[in-house]
């Protein structure tokens, strides 16, 4: 654990980190700062965007469009809940509710097939080198169609997959995600959540080490 998450707060600590040249796979949510230090740092190591980042990504910036076409559905808890969920999950019911409302929203409609259908591109994992060079072309149209959108949102979300675009490629290759820092971060927040935040990092640092080690 080090305090700060700039670049100049973090060198320091890389710098001394031993056996960074070993390191060949590195995942990590789309952050450029972290991505600037991993290639500094961890020369060797092919970065690969974390799963669960980008889809949520893709979620945010497709409920921003929703919340600009219906401010009201969007406040709508029951409909949030399967707007937000992959379609294949959803009940024959729960599918029939959903499209009954979207049917009010042809523009919508469009826009939520296309989120769909991009989740599960994403989704694919464990691909061979030869299915990638299929669905590359794949994922660089579907950027391409986001970039062309109308929607401010759409477009946003657009160019950070194209900047992003070899990151989240090799998710096809892997199954690894950092869902393992994830759960380590989620009991840190309850950490300081309990103790109402601490003033001294060091005391911090002492009891995350001492209760997720």
């Amino acid at each position: 654990m080090v305090l700060g998450r700039t670049e100049a707060a973090l060198n320091h600590y890389f710098r001394a980190l031993k056996g960074k040249e070993d390191v060949q796979v590195v995942v990590m949510d789309l952050s450029r700062t972290y991505r600037n230090i991993i290639s500094k740092h961890f020369p060797n190591a092919a970065i690969v965007s974390d799963r669960f980042h980008v889809i949520r990504l893709v979620n945010f910036h497709f409920l921003k469009v929703w919340a600009d076409i219906d401010p009201t559905g969007r406040k709508n808890r029951g409909l949030l809940s399967l707007m937000r969920r992959h379609r294949w999950n959803l009940s024959m019911a729960q599918r029939g509710n959903l499209y009954n409302y979207l049917d009010s929203f042809p523009g919508l409609r469009a826009i939520y097939d296309f989120k769909q259908d991009l989740c599960r591109l994403l989704l694919k994992k464990k691909c061979t080198a030869k299915r990638c060079k299929k669905l590359i072309p794949v994922f660089l149209d579907y950027i391409y169609q986001l970039k062309q959108s109308a929607l401010s949102s759409l477009v946003t979300l657009g160019k950070t997959l194209e900047s992003w675009q070899e990151e989240v490629v090799r998710m096809f290759r892997f199954t690894k995600s950092n869902g393992i820092l994830e759960g380590f971060h989620n009991k840190m927040e309850n950490i300081s959540r309990r103790a109402y935040g601490f003033k001294n990092f060091e005391n911090y640092r002492l009891r995350v080490k001492a209760l997720c080690c």
